[in-house]
Protein backbone atom coordinates (compact mmCIF):
# COMPACT_ATOMS: atom_id res chain seq x y z
CA UNK A 1 0.00 0.00 0.00
CA UNK A 2 1.44 3.46 -0.87
CA UNK A 3 0.10 6.89 0.84
CA UNK A 4 1.22 10.44 0.79
CA UNK A 5 3.08 12.02 3.92
CA UNK A 6 0.25 13.13 6.04
CA UNK A 7 -0.89 13.13 10.06
CA UNK A 8 -3.27 12.12 11.73
CA UNK A 9 -5.42 14.73 14.15
CA UNK A 10 -5.10 14.32 17.62
CA UNK A 11 -8.61 12.87 17.99
CA UNK A 12 -8.03 10.57 15.30
CA UNK A 13 -4.40 9.39 16.99
CA UNK A 14 -6.37 8.95 19.91
CA UNK A 15 -8.69 6.26 18.20
CA UNK A 16 -5.96 4.69 16.58
CA UNK A 17 -4.06 4.14 19.65
CA UNK A 18 -6.81 2.75 21.89
CA UNK A 19 -8.05 0.25 18.90
CA UNK A 20 -5.05 -0.43 16.52
CA UNK A 21 -1.75 0.54 18.44
CA UNK A 22 -0.75 -3.66 18.25
CA UNK A 23 -1.68 -3.61 14.61
CA UNK A 24 0.35 -0.64 13.96
CA UNK A 25 3.18 -1.55 15.94
CA UNK A 26 3.61 -4.91 14.08
CA UNK A 27 3.07 -2.92 10.15
CA UNK A 28 6.37 -2.93 8.12
CA UNK A 29 6.85 0.70 7.06
CA UNK A 30 8.96 2.04 3.91
CA UNK A 31 9.67 5.47 3.91
CA UNK A 32 11.06 6.15 0.19
CA UNK A 33 12.27 9.10 -1.98
CA UNK A 34 13.47 11.32 0.72
CA UNK A 35 16.82 12.74 1.61
CA UNK A 36 17.84 10.51 4.27
CA UNK A 37 19.95 12.02 7.29
CA UNK A 38 21.27 9.45 9.55
CA UNK A 39 22.14 11.40 12.00
CA UNK A 40 26.04 10.12 12.71
CA UNK A 41 27.64 13.04 11.39
CA UNK A 42 27.52 11.70 8.19
CA UNK A 43 26.74 12.95 4.73
CA UNK A 44 22.71 12.99 3.40
CA UNK A 45 21.35 10.34 0.83
CA UNK A 46 19.29 11.53 -1.85
CA UNK A 47 16.76 9.24 -2.71
CA UNK A 48 16.94 6.71 0.26
CA UNK A 49 14.48 4.76 2.12
CA UNK A 50 13.99 3.96 5.90
CA UNK A 51 12.55 0.71 6.87
CA UNK A 52 10.44 0.53 10.15
CA UNK A 53 9.47 -2.43 11.77
CA UNK A 54 8.00 -2.96 15.64
CA UNK A 55 9.30 0.61 16.55
CA UNK A 56 12.51 -0.44 15.12
CA UNK A 57 14.86 0.97 12.39
CA UNK A 58 15.37 -1.80 10.67
CA UNK A 59 17.73 -0.15 7.75
CA UNK A 60 18.21 3.48 6.02
CA UNK A 61 20.24 4.48 3.36
CA UNK A 62 20.19 3.91 -0.65
CA UNK A 63 19.58 0.58 -2.40
CA UNK A 64 17.62 -0.64 1.02
CA UNK A 65 15.12 -3.59 -0.20
CA UNK A 66 12.04 -2.48 0.63
CA UNK A 67 10.13 -5.83 2.28
CA UNK A 68 6.94 -7.09 0.92
CA UNK A 69 3.90 -5.96 2.10
CA UNK A 70 5.21 -2.78 3.39
CA UNK A 71 3.29 0.30 4.11
CA UNK A 72 5.14 2.91 1.43
CA UNK A 73 5.07 6.77 2.30
CA UNK A 74 6.39 8.57 -0.30
CA UNK A 75 8.68 11.15 0.99
CA UNK A 76 9.82 12.69 -2.43
CA UNK A 77 10.80 15.96 -1.88
CA UNK A 78 11.36 16.04 1.27
CA UNK A 79 14.28 15.18 4.07
CA UNK A 80 13.83 12.12 6.21
CA UNK A 81 15.94 12.69 9.63
CA UNK A 82 16.18 11.04 13.01
CA UNK A 83 13.69 12.67 15.12
CA UNK A 84 15.54 15.50 17.25
CA UNK A 85 16.65 14.70 20.71
CA UNK A 86 17.37 17.91 22.85
CA UNK A 87 20.48 17.22 25.28
CA UNK A 88 19.19 19.43 27.96
CA UNK A 89 15.47 20.63 29.19
CA UNK A 90 12.76 20.93 32.05
CA UNK A 91 9.80 19.52 29.36
CA UNK A 92 7.14 18.25 31.18
CA UNK A 93 7.87 19.54 34.30
CA UNK A 94 5.91 22.51 33.75
CA UNK A 95 3.41 24.50 32.81
CA UNK A 96 3.52 27.67 33.88
CA UNK A 97 6.95 29.06 35.54
CA UNK A 98 5.32 31.51 37.93
CA UNK A 99 2.37 29.57 39.21
CA UNK A 100 4.06 26.78 41.30
CA UNK A 101 1.66 23.99 41.57
CA UNK A 102 2.25 23.71 37.86
CA UNK A 103 6.19 23.69 38.10
CA UNK A 104 7.96 20.94 39.25
CA UNK A 105 11.36 21.72 38.27
CA UNK A 106 12.25 22.15 41.51
CA UNK A 107 11.34 20.76 45.20
CA UNK A 108 12.89 23.69 47.03
CA UNK A 109 11.14 22.35 50.10
CA UNK A 110 11.78 19.18 50.53
CA UNK A 111 14.31 17.11 52.84
CA UNK A 112 15.73 15.02 50.00
CA UNK A 113 17.71 16.30 47.60
CA UNK A 114 19.79 13.85 45.22
CA UNK A 115 17.76 10.88 45.84
CA UNK A 116 15.08 12.93 44.23
CA UNK A 117 13.47 10.91 41.07
CA UNK A 118 12.06 13.35 38.59
CA UNK A 119 10.38 10.90 36.60
CA UNK A 120 7.22 10.79 37.90
CA UNK A 121 6.51 14.19 37.58
CA UNK A 122 7.06 14.50 33.25
CA UNK A 123 4.02 15.15 32.28
CA UNK A 124 2.86 13.98 29.60
CA UNK A 125 -0.39 16.25 28.92
CA UNK A 126 1.86 19.26 29.30
CA UNK A 127 1.05 21.90 26.53
CA UNK A 128 4.77 22.09 25.36
CA UNK A 129 5.09 18.16 24.57
CA UNK A 130 2.84 18.72 21.88
CA UNK A 131 4.10 21.97 20.54
CA UNK A 132 7.46 20.43 21.20
CA UNK A 133 6.71 16.99 19.16
CA UNK A 134 5.18 19.49 15.92
CA UNK A 135 8.38 21.26 15.77
CA UNK A 136 10.39 17.62 15.39
CA UNK A 137 11.56 16.74 18.78
CA UNK A 138 10.79 13.34 19.13
CA UNK A 139 13.07 12.71 22.97
CA UNK A 140 14.17 14.99 25.58
CA UNK A 141 17.21 14.73 28.53
CA UNK A 142 15.09 15.82 31.00
CA UNK A 143 16.97 17.11 34.39
CA UNK A 144 15.16 18.47 37.75
CA UNK A 145 16.21 22.21 39.21
CA UNK A 146 18.55 22.71 42.21
CA UNK A 147 16.36 23.45 45.24
CA UNK A 148 18.20 23.80 48.88
CA UNK A 149 20.67 21.69 47.59
CA UNK A 150 23.60 21.69 45.09
CA UNK A 151 22.59 17.81 44.18
CA UNK A 152 19.25 18.44 42.75
CA UNK A 153 18.55 14.45 41.80
CA UNK A 154 17.94 12.56 38.97
CA UNK A 155 17.08 12.96 35.66
CA UNK A 156 15.65 11.33 32.97
CA UNK A 157 15.16 10.81 29.21
CA UNK A 158 11.66 11.00 27.96
CA UNK A 159 10.01 10.75 24.30
CA UNK A 160 7.11 13.21 22.97
CA UNK A 161 4.89 11.12 22.07
CA UNK A 162 1.04 11.18 22.66
CA UNK A 163 0.97 8.49 24.84
CA UNK A 164 1.02 8.48 28.54
CA UNK A 165 3.85 6.63 29.27
CA UNK A 166 6.51 9.61 28.35
CA UNK A 167 9.71 7.75 30.67
CA UNK A 168 12.35 6.14 28.44
CA UNK A 169 15.06 5.80 30.93
CA UNK A 170 14.16 6.79 34.97
CA UNK A 171 17.46 8.03 36.62
CA UNK A 172 19.48 8.45 33.71
CA UNK A 173 22.19 10.45 35.49
CA UNK A 174 22.29 12.81 38.55
CA UNK A 175 22.57 16.67 38.41
CA UNK A 176 24.35 18.95 40.32
CA UNK A 177 25.04 22.90 40.06
CA UNK A 178 28.66 24.34 40.42
CA UNK A 179 29.63 27.59 39.51
CA UNK A 180 27.95 30.76 40.99
CA UNK A 181 24.32 29.21 41.19
CA UNK A 182 26.04 26.25 43.67
CA UNK A 183 28.18 28.50 45.25
CA UNK A 184 24.82 30.30 46.26
CA UNK A 185 22.86 27.23 47.41
CA UNK A 186 26.12 25.66 49.26
CA UNK A 187 26.76 28.95 51.32
CA UNK A 188 28.02 31.59 49.56
CA UNK A 189 31.17 30.81 48.01
CA UNK A 190 32.71 28.32 45.94
CA UNK A 191 34.70 27.04 48.52
CA UNK A 192 31.78 25.70 50.07
CA UNK A 193 30.25 24.35 47.21
CA UNK A 194 33.47 22.06 46.84
CA UNK A 195 33.72 21.29 50.44
CA UNK A 196 29.83 20.45 50.12
CA UNK A 197 30.48 18.20 47.17
CA UNK A 198 32.97 15.93 48.67
CA UNK A 199 31.71 15.70 52.05
CA UNK A 200 28.05 14.69 50.25
CA UNK A 201 30.05 11.94 47.97
CA UNK A 202 32.14 10.86 51.19
CA UNK A 203 29.04 9.73 52.85
CA UNK A 204 27.62 8.30 50.04
CA UNK A 205 31.08 5.84 49.81
CA UNK A 206 30.25 5.26 53.87
CA UNK A 207 26.69 4.02 52.90
CA UNK A 208 27.98 1.75 50.55
CA UNK A 209 30.27 0.72 53.73
CA UNK A 210 27.45 -0.12 55.93
CA UNK A 211 26.19 2.95 57.52
CA UNK A 212 22.83 4.14 57.65
CA UNK A 213 23.61 7.37 59.71
CA UNK A 214 25.90 10.03 59.08
CA UNK A 215 27.89 12.07 61.48
CA UNK A 216 27.81 15.39 59.45
CA UNK A 217 24.00 15.00 58.94
CA UNK A 218 24.25 15.74 54.94
CA UNK A 219 22.51 13.03 53.71
CA UNK A 220 19.74 11.09 54.28
CA UNK A 221 19.86 7.47 53.73
CA UNK A 222 18.05 7.92 50.07
CA UNK A 223 20.20 10.43 49.12
CA UNK A 224 22.83 8.19 49.75
CA UNK A 225 21.65 5.51 47.82
CA UNK A 226 21.39 7.72 44.73
CA UNK A 227 24.95 9.33 44.91
CA UNK A 228 26.40 5.84 45.35
CA UNK A 229 26.30 4.56 41.87
CA UNK A 230 27.77 8.10 41.22
CA UNK A 231 30.72 7.83 43.22
CA UNK A 232 30.85 3.99 41.57
CA UNK A 233 30.66 5.56 38.46
CA UNK A 234 27.38 3.58 37.09
CA UNK A 235 25.41 6.70 36.69
CA UNK A 236 26.47 9.95 34.99
CA UNK A 237 27.08 12.97 37.13
CA UNK A 238 26.03 16.06 34.67
CA UNK A 239 27.05 19.35 36.01
CA UNK A 240 25.76 22.77 34.97
CA UNK A 241 29.33 25.31 35.19
CA UNK A 242 29.51 27.71 33.05
CA UNK A 243 33.29 29.62 33.94
CA UNK A 244 36.34 28.56 32.46
CA UNK A 245 38.03 28.50 36.32
CA UNK A 246 35.11 26.84 37.58
CA UNK A 247 35.47 23.95 34.43
CA UNK A 248 39.21 23.32 35.56
CA UNK A 249 37.90 22.94 39.59
CA UNK A 250 35.19 20.50 38.49
CA UNK A 251 37.72 18.26 35.98
CA UNK A 252 39.79 18.04 38.85
CA UNK A 253 37.52 16.24 40.95
CA UNK A 254 38.15 13.24 38.77
CA UNK A 255 41.86 13.31 40.93
CA UNK A 256 39.59 12.51 44.13
CA UNK A 257 36.86 10.61 42.58
CA UNK A 258 38.65 8.74 39.17
CA UNK A 259 35.22 6.47 38.46
CA UNK A 260 32.96 9.60 38.05
CA UNK A 261 31.21 9.80 34.54
CA UNK A 262 31.16 13.70 34.53
CA UNK A 263 29.36 15.45 31.92
CA UNK A 264 29.61 19.83 31.94
CA UNK A 265 26.33 21.25 30.83
CA UNK A 266 26.17 25.00 29.72
CA UNK A 267 30.41 25.54 29.97
CA UNK A 268 29.71 28.95 28.21
CA UNK A 269 33.56 29.41 28.80
CA UNK A 270 34.59 25.70 27.43
CA UNK A 271 36.70 27.55 24.87
CA UNK A 272 39.06 29.19 27.16
CA UNK A 273 40.10 25.56 28.56
CA UNK A 274 38.91 23.39 25.82
CA UNK A 275 42.32 21.65 25.21
CA UNK A 276 41.95 20.64 29.23
CA UNK A 277 38.31 19.40 28.71
CA UNK A 278 39.72 17.64 26.02
CA UNK A 279 42.41 15.84 27.72
CA UNK A 280 40.05 14.79 30.54
CA UNK A 281 37.61 12.86 27.91
CA UNK A 282 34.83 14.53 29.71
CA UNK A 283 31.90 15.23 27.33
CA UNK A 284 29.79 18.83 26.90
CA UNK A 285 25.98 19.67 26.76
CA UNK A 286 26.52 22.99 25.51
CA UNK A 287 24.32 26.16 25.28
CA UNK A 288 24.42 26.75 21.64
CA UNK A 289 24.72 30.87 21.44
CA UNK A 290 25.35 32.58 24.75
CA UNK A 291 27.59 35.32 23.34
CA UNK A 292 26.68 38.07 25.86
CA UNK A 293 28.05 38.75 29.51
CA UNK A 294 25.12 37.86 31.26
CA UNK A 295 26.89 36.83 34.44
CA UNK A 296 30.36 37.10 35.84
CA UNK A 297 31.23 33.48 34.78
CA UNK A 298 30.12 34.07 31.32
CA UNK A 299 32.16 37.26 30.51
CA UNK A 300 33.95 35.19 27.80
CA UNK A 301 30.71 33.66 26.61
CA UNK A 302 30.82 33.25 22.40
CA UNK A 303 28.69 31.67 19.68
CA UNK A 304 32.16 30.12 18.96
CA UNK A 305 31.99 28.23 21.71
CA UNK A 306 30.75 24.79 20.62
CA UNK A 307 32.95 25.01 17.19
CA UNK A 308 36.41 25.50 19.33
CA UNK A 309 35.32 22.64 21.50
CA UNK A 310 34.60 20.54 18.14
CA UNK A 311 38.21 21.11 16.80
CA UNK A 312 39.87 20.70 20.49
CA UNK A 313 38.68 17.13 20.26
CA UNK A 314 35.68 17.58 22.87
CA UNK A 315 32.95 15.44 22.21
CA UNK A 316 29.65 18.11 22.27
CA UNK A 317 25.90 18.61 21.82
CA UNK A 318 23.73 21.38 22.28
CA UNK A 319 21.10 21.66 25.12
CA UNK A 320 19.12 24.72 26.56
CA UNK A 321 20.54 24.92 30.05
CA UNK A 322 17.94 28.02 31.88
CA UNK A 323 17.18 28.85 28.09
CA UNK A 324 13.12 28.38 27.86
CA UNK A 325 14.30 24.45 28.40
CA UNK A 326 10.63 23.99 29.53
CA UNK A 327 8.68 25.53 26.50
CA UNK A 328 11.38 26.03 23.19
CA UNK A 329 12.71 22.90 22.66
CA UNK A 330 12.28 23.46 19.02
CA UNK A 331 14.87 26.70 19.34
CA UNK A 332 17.38 23.00 19.10
CA UNK A 333 17.58 23.64 15.30
CA UNK A 334 17.38 26.98 15.06
CA UNK A 335 20.56 26.46 17.18
CA UNK A 336 22.47 23.94 15.36
CA UNK A 337 21.72 26.09 12.13
CA UNK A 338 23.14 29.15 13.45
CA UNK A 339 26.52 27.49 14.35
CA UNK A 340 26.48 26.46 10.27
CA UNK A 341 26.19 29.91 9.35
CA UNK A 342 29.25 30.68 11.81
CA UNK A 343 31.47 29.00 9.76
CA UNK A 344 30.69 31.27 6.90
CA UNK A 345 31.68 34.34 9.12
CA UNK A 346 35.43 35.16 9.30
CA UNK A 347 37.11 34.72 12.42
CA UNK A 348 34.18 32.70 13.89
CA UNK A 349 34.20 29.01 14.93
CA UNK A 350 30.90 27.00 13.65
CA UNK A 351 30.25 23.19 12.99
CA UNK A 352 29.19 21.90 9.27
CA UNK A 353 25.97 20.96 8.94
CA UNK A 354 26.36 17.27 9.44
CA UNK A 355 28.14 17.98 12.66
CA UNK A 356 25.69 20.50 13.64
CA UNK A 357 23.15 17.98 13.02
CA UNK A 358 24.39 15.44 14.96
CA UNK A 359 24.72 17.96 17.93
CA UNK A 360 20.97 17.59 18.16
CA UNK A 361 20.12 14.18 17.54
CA UNK A 362 22.95 11.32 18.14
CA UNK A 363 25.76 13.45 20.19
CA UNK A 364 23.03 14.26 23.18
CA UNK A 365 21.98 10.31 22.69
CA UNK A 366 25.59 9.22 23.16
CA UNK A 367 26.46 11.46 25.96
CA UNK A 368 23.41 10.47 28.00
CA UNK A 369 24.19 7.11 27.22
CA UNK A 370 21.15 5.48 25.10
CA UNK A 371 23.17 6.55 21.77
CA UNK A 372 23.12 2.34 21.05
CA UNK A 373 19.10 2.69 21.10
CA UNK A 374 18.49 6.56 19.68
CA UNK A 375 19.80 9.32 18.29
CA UNK A 376 19.84 8.29 14.65
CA UNK A 377 18.66 5.97 11.60
CA UNK A 378 20.84 3.39 12.22
CA UNK A 379 19.58 -0.02 12.16
CA UNK A 380 18.28 -1.22 15.77
CA UNK A 381 17.63 2.56 17.01
CA UNK A 382 14.05 3.31 18.26
CA UNK A 383 12.07 4.54 14.99
CA UNK A 384 11.94 8.46 15.66
CA UNK A 385 11.52 9.95 12.44
CA UNK A 386 10.38 13.18 11.04
CA UNK A 387 9.54 13.93 7.79
CA UNK A 388 10.50 17.57 7.23
CA UNK A 389 9.76 19.85 4.07
CA UNK A 390 12.93 21.15 3.68
CA UNK A 391 16.12 21.40 5.40
CA UNK A 392 15.72 20.94 9.01
CA UNK A 393 18.22 23.52 9.91
CA UNK A 394 15.96 26.42 8.01
CA UNK A 395 13.53 28.70 10.18
CA UNK A 396 11.00 28.37 7.51
CA UNK A 397 10.95 24.42 7.28
CA UNK A 398 8.10 22.62 8.96
CA UNK A 399 7.62 18.96 9.99
CA UNK A 400 5.53 17.03 7.78
CA UNK A 401 5.16 13.57 9.81
CA UNK A 402 6.56 12.84 13.09
CA UNK A 403 7.14 9.31 14.27
CA UNK A 404 8.08 8.32 17.71
CA UNK A 405 8.93 4.44 18.30
CA UNK A 406 7.39 4.01 14.77
CA UNK A 407 4.18 5.40 16.00
CA UNK A 408 3.12 8.13 13.66
CA UNK A 409 2.07 10.70 15.75
CA UNK A 410 -0.70 14.13 16.04
CA UNK A 411 0.88 17.38 15.25
CA UNK A 412 -2.13 19.28 16.56
CA UNK A 413 -1.67 21.48 19.41
CA UNK A 414 -2.85 24.67 21.42
CA UNK A 415 -0.27 27.08 19.57
CA UNK A 416 -1.93 25.63 16.29
CA UNK A 417 -5.12 26.42 17.46
CA UNK A 418 -4.89 29.35 18.92
CA UNK A 419 -3.31 30.48 15.50
CA UNK A 420 -6.41 28.84 13.74
CA UNK A 421 -8.80 30.91 15.85
CA UNK A 422 -7.73 33.93 15.65
CA UNK A 423 -6.34 34.32 12.14
CA UNK A 424 -9.13 35.90 10.37
CA UNK A 425 -10.88 38.02 13.03
CA UNK A 426 -14.55 38.65 12.52
CA UNK A 427 -16.89 41.75 14.44
CA UNK A 428 -19.18 40.01 16.49
CA UNK A 429 -18.46 38.54 19.75
CA UNK A 430 -15.78 36.24 20.53
CA UNK A 431 -15.57 32.99 19.67
CA UNK A 432 -17.13 30.40 22.23
CA UNK A 433 -14.18 28.70 24.35
CA UNK A 434 -12.57 25.61 23.71
CA UNK A 435 -15.08 22.54 24.75
CA UNK A 436 -11.50 20.69 25.47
Amino acid sequence: MKRAISSLTAAGWLLASCALAPAALAQTTAITGGKIVIGDGSEPIEGGTVVIRNGTIIAAGANVQIPAGADIVDASGSWVTPGIFAGFSRVGLVEVSAVSGTNDASASGSEFNAGLDIAPAIDPFRSAIAISRAAGITRAVVAPSAGRNMFAGQGAVADLGADPDPVTKAKAFQFVEFGENGARIAGGSRSASHLTFRAMLREAADYAAGKDSFDDNLLRAEDAKALLPVVQGRTKLLVHVEGANDILRVIELKKDFPELQLVLVGASEGWRVADRIAAAKIPVIASALNDLPATFEQLGATQSNIGRLKRAGVEVAIGMIDDNDAHQLRYSAQYAGNLVSLTKVPGASGLSWNEAFAAITSKPADIIGVGTTHGSLKAGRAADVVIWDGDPLELSTLAQSVYVDGVLQPLDNRQARLRDRYRIPSEGDLPKAYDR
